[in-house]
């Protein structure tokens, strides 16, 4: 067996024989270069991969401006026409707030519960870090965090709240980019605006106003204190805010607060002793169908709102409560009697502000909004527009028609309960609510012109040209009543009732406001007053008496449709038009109410509210019947009384003759 060559000796060099070749520097170097080299690759390669893994499809910070509107949910908070918060449609984020505009106990709350150290770090607290780590370590199990502020703001705004070292490593290197974006007091101002509260309050103004109905200008240092007790645990503390365990999570930001020397020890032992007062949950009496008619206007107004919106109302809210009363009262007492389980009511004011809407009379059983969304027969209240139609075409209220059996081609319409006056004026016609002489008077005026009059009026449900229209068969919405009747309110200028009167986002800037523009005249003044004249007969005397208000004057028409399915009031005074209509879904018919009894006197109640404490004033246009006759227009009523009464005579004696008495 051959023998291993041995190594050659370098040139000029004997070798040594007491030392191993693969002992030398000229063996190992290359080894040890070639490690290292694939070792630095190595790391590199796995430190792009875990970079890549970390950091790949962060989120890329916007301007400064986009970060108000990031990841928030749609929400729309409802204010009245004073400014009151009514409700809050999804979460509720209530009004931006400024640093600048803060006690600063308020906002060292804030501080001294979650970041002592915010004013001097760069987005992480390292100190924070290190100290919540060894915690954690003894404990054996999470006891402790270190988020700051920001990167708290960065998870709200930005991150799912996932613990994965994925979204730590993303929160801290967003959260450091944000502090060289945004200044310290630019960086609160989102934190305090953006922060989740608990009980669907997200921000300082919000979470103000849900548990302390307060402004957040106004927190004590206690009240203070429990608000920035929550973020910690939101869900837990805001759902039992007047509970021990909240308490105690208090007690421990003041402790904070005065170790920070934010507080005195005085002002944080005064703190604790005080009791604080939690509001109550508030009644929402528009939680329903105003909300919702609202709501689906400030889609029509704006094509695309933004996610947060505050929405003031024309809405009332003692009105609004005083209408629901009025409303609940009548279907209490009169309802079950009557069989009649629904009703809406609506009061607008002359300016054309909705002042008040009911719906129907229950929102959580029924989100139907009556007021708005029902066409129904509004019977003889159509009638208004008839008598309208005729006073342009020429016919004064002292004119002359006879009430008799007619028919107008196939159609033979009657009067509630089947008896006829003969000779009357238009006035009484439609004070007595006499069918014959509306559809005769329909019919010479002509149909078309009398729905086109209604449509300038501003009915806009679908009318036809039947003769039938003339006594409300076709199916209107109470809106489409009040604001025709507006009209006449308004003398003769055009209704146009709005809901809304302005649109800001959350910050204050303003996005749509009520234009204030002066209404065009659409029917002339004194033919408005004679109406006015007309329908007040028909409250003085005629088929609405129990629509009266004591101490104010007032016009309005009564409704009844067939079978007694709806029934309806419509009128108005100088300083607000309204309407009522009752009925039941299903359509049955109720025991037999007319327009002149329930919706009469629900709509009298309704204004006797809404009118309390006003001083009363004359309505333009209200007179008695007898001022509407000319000395032609009695001389032409007395004959036909004087030929109506011969010819009655002259029937009696046939009779008596024909019997031989």
């Amino acid at each position: 067996m051959s023998k291993r060559p041995s190594p050659r000796p370098a040139a000029g060099r004997e070798p040594d024989p007491d030392v191993s070749p693969i002992a030398t520097w000229d063996y190992w170097w290359p080894i040890f270069l070639r490690t290292g080299v694939t070792g630095v690759l190595v790391g590199v390669v796995t430190l792009g991969l875990l970079w890549n893994t970390l950091f790949a499809q962060m989120p890329v910070l916007p301007s400064k401006d986009a970060l108000w509107e990031m990841n928030r949910e749609p929400a729309v908070q409802f204010v009245d026409a004073k400014g009151d918060t009514i409700a809050v449609r999804g979460p509720h984020y209530g009004h931006a707030v400024k640093l600048a505009d803060l006690p600063p106990h308020v906002v060292n709350a804030f501080i001294a519960a979650e970041d002592k150290r915010f004013l001097t770090h760069e987005g992480v607290d390292a100190v924070a870090v290190v100290r919540a780590t060894l915690s954690n370590v003894r404990a054996g199990h999470t006891v402790q965090g270190a988020s700051t502020i920001t990167q708290q703001l960065v998870k709200n705004l930005f991150l799912t709240p996932d613990q994965t070292l994925k979204r730590k490593a993303q929160e801290a290197r967003l959260a450091y980019e944000l502090e060289h974006m945004l200044t310290k007091d630019e960086i609160l101002d989102l934190y305090l605006n953006r922060i989740y509260l608990g009980a669907g309050a997200y921000g300082l103004d919000a979470a103000a106003h849900t548990y302390f109905d307060t402004s957040p200008q106004d927190l004590t240092i206690a009240e203070s204190a429990m608000l920035a007790a929550f973020p910690k645990a939101p869900t837990r503390f805001a759902s039992t805010a007047d509970t021990p365990a909240a308490k105690q999570r208090q007690i421990y930001v003041l402790d904070q607060m005065v170790d920070a020397h934010f507080i005195t020890p005085e002002q944080g032992a005064s703190a604790k002793r005080q009791t604080l007062h939690f509001a109550s949950d508030k009644p929402d009496v528009f939680a329903g169908h105003a909300l919702d008619y609202a709501f689906d206007q400030v889609h029509s107004l704006m094509s695309s709102p933004p996610a947060d919106l505050v929405v003031q109302l024309s809405l009332d809210l003692d009105l609004q409560a005083k209408t629901q009363k009025a409303v609940d009262d009548g279907l209490k007492t009169m309802g079950a009697e009557k069989h009649a389980s629904e009703a809406a009511a609506l009061l607008v004011d002359t300016s054309g502000a909705i002042r008040a809407m009911v719906g129907g009379k229950d929102y959580n059983k029924s989100q139907f909004n009556r007021a708005v969304q029902a066409r129904r027969q509004p019977g003889s209240s159509f009638k208004m527009f008839v008598y309208a139609a005729a006073l342009e075409a020429g016919l004064r209220p002292g004119s002359v028609r006879y009430d008799e059996p007619i028919s107008i081609g196939n159609w033979r319409p009657r009067n509630y309960g089947g008896s006829y006056r003969g000779a009357v004026t238009l006035s009484e016609a439609l004070a007595e609510s006499l069918n014959t002489v509306a559809a005769e008077v329909g019919d010479e005026v002509g149909m078309d012109k009398v729905t086109d009059l209604a449509r300038r009026f501003g009915v806009r449900s679908e009318l036809h040209n039947y003769p039938s229209v003339a006594l409300g068969s076709d199916e209107v919405t109470l809106l489409d009543m009040v604001t025709g009747y507006g009209v006449l309110a308004k003398d003769g200028l055009q209704m146009a009732p709005y809901i809304i009167q302005s649109i800001s986002d959350s910050r204050g800037d303003v996005l749509f406001q009520q234009p204030a523009t002066e209404s065009p005249r659409i029917y002339d003044q004194k033919l408005a007053e004679d109406m006015t004249g007309m329908l007040s007969r028909v409250v003085v005397q005629g088929t609405g008496r129990a629509a009266q208000v004591p101490g104010w004057e007032v016009a309005g028409k009564t409704g009844t449709s067939q079978d007694w399915r709806d029934a309806w009031f419509i009128g108005y005074n100088t300083k607000y038009v309204g309407g009522v209509w009752v009925g039941n879904d299903n359509d049955t018919p109720m025991t037999k109410v007319t327009g002149g009894e329930m919706p009469a006197r629900i709509w009298s109640a309704m204004m006797a509210g809404a009118l309390d404490g006003v001083t009363p004033e004359p309505l333009p246009g209200a007179k008695q019947a007898e001022e509407f006759l000319t000395n032609e227009d009695q001389d032409r009523l007395n004959f036909y009384r004087r030929l109506e009464s011969a010819f009655a005579s002259v029937a009696a004696r046939q009779v008596a003759s024909r019997d031989g008495l």
